[in-house]
C-alpha cells in the first residue's frame, strides 16, 4: 500500500489566516471600544484633529497586535491543556494545524511589531511612553495566561489584562491625562470587574476538566450555582464603577448616561439569559450582549465628548 501523500505547505498568509481565525480577531470589541473612549478622554479640549486621527490610528493597531500577541501566548501556553480539552482539542495549535514554532514565530512578529508601532508616538509626536511602556505591558497582557494554574481569581487578571486599554490609550495621547481624568480610573476599573463577571460565566464551560486536571477558577472552586452570584457581584461592581466614571467626567452628558442605564439593562439581561438557558445561552451571554456593552460605551462616550 502506498503511502498517503503529504499535504503541502503551507504558505505565511495561511499560517496568518489560521491564527488569526482562531483566536477570533473580531473579539477586539470586548476591549477596542474602551481604548478608542480613553484616548478621546485624554485629547486635550483644544487639541489638533489631525494629530489625533494620527494618534488614534496608531492606537488601534497597538491593540490589535497586542491582543493578538496576547491570545496566542494563550495558545501557546495551554497547547497540552487544550489538546485534553474537548471543547479546545481543535484549537490549531492544540490539534496540530499550525505548528508550536509557527505560533511562537507569529506572536514574536506581533511583540515586535507593537513595540515598534510604540516607537512611532516618539517619533511622530514626541511621546516616549508608549515606547517605554511596551514590554511591560507586554508581559501584564501575557500573564494572565498562567494564572489558572496557580489562583481561581485568574478572572480578576484577565479583567486587568483588559482594563489597561484605557489607560495606556490615554497615555499614548497625552501622558499627564491619567493623573488628571478620574474618569478613565473608574472606566478602567469598570473593565476589570466587568470582564472578570463575564470570564466567570465562560468558564463554567470547564468545571469538570478544570477540576480534574488541577485548574483553578471561581467555578471550579465554589461550584457552578456561588459562581454564577460571584459574577452578578462582579457585574454590580462594574456598573457602579461605571456610574462613578459618569459622574466623574463633566463632559459626559445625557447620551453616555442613557448608554450606562443601557449598559444596566444589558447585564441583567446576560444574567436572565445565564438562568434561563443555562449552558445553552453562554454564547448569547458571553459574546453577543458583551459585545454590545462595549460597543455602546464607547459610542456613546466618543458622541459626548465630541458632539454635545
Amino acid at each position: 500500500m502506498s503511502a498517503a501523500p503529504s499535504l503541502p505547505p503551507l504558505s505565511p498568509i495561511a499560517k496568518l489566516g489560521l491564527a488569526a481565525a482562531d483566536i477570533k480577531v473580531a473579539h477586539s470589541v470586548f476591549a477596542l471600544p474602551f481604548a478608542v473612549l480613553g484616548a478621546f478622554l485624554a485629547r486635550p479640549v483644544d487639541g489638533a484633529w489631525g494629530r489625533f486621527a494620527g494618534q488614534l490610528g496608531l492606537i488601534v493597531v497597538c491593540m490589535v497586535l497586542a491582543r493578538t500577541w496576547a491570545m496566542l501566548v494563550n495558545r501557546l501556553a495551554d497547547v497540552r491543556i487544550d489538546a485534553a480539552n474537548p471543547r479546545t482539542r481543535r484549537r490549531v495549535l492544540a490539534s496540530g494545524r499550525l505548528s508550536v514554532r509557527d505560533g511562537r514565530a507569529i506572536a514574536g512578529g506581533c511583540a515586535l511589531a507593537f513595540v515598534g508601532a510604540c516607537a512611532v508616538f516618539w517619533i511622530a509626536f514626541a511621546n516616549p511612553w508608549p515606547v517605554m511602556l511596551s514590554v511591560p505591558v507586554l508581559a501584564w497582557i501575557g500573564f494572565y495566561s498562567f494564572t489558572k494554574r496557580f489562583t481561581a481569581l485568574c478572572h480578576v487578571f484577565l479583567g486587568g489584562a483588559l482594563a489597561a486599554s484605557p489607560i495606556a490609550a490615554a497615555i499614548a495621547v497625552d501622558p499627564g491625562a491619567i493623573g488628571a481624568t478620574p474618569a478613565l480610573w473608574f472606566l478602567a476599573g469598570m473593565v476589570v470587574l466587568w470582564v472578570a463577571g463575564f470570564d466567570v460565566i465562560y468558564a463554567l464551560q470547564d468545571v469538570e476538566f478544570d477540576k480534574g486536571t488541577g485548574l483553578h477558577s471561581i467555578p471550579a472552586a465554589v461550584g457552578a450555582g456561588a459562581a454564577i452570584w460571584v459574577s452578578r457581584a462582579l457585574h454590580a461592581g462594574a456598573f457602579a464603577m461605571l456610574a462613578l466614571a459618569a459622574r466623574g467626567e463633566a463632559r459626559f452628558g445625557v447620551v453616555f448616561f442613557a448608554a450606562v442605564g443601557m449598559v444596566g439593562a444589558l447585564l441583567v439581561t446576560e444574567h436572565v439569559i445565564l438562568a434561563k438557558r443555562g449552558k445553552a445561552g453562554l454564547d448569547m451571554a458571553f459574546f453577543t450582549v458583551n459585545g454590545v456593552v462595549s460597543c455602546v460605551l464607547g459610542v456613546a462616550g466618543v458622541v459626548d465628548l465630541t458632539v454635545v
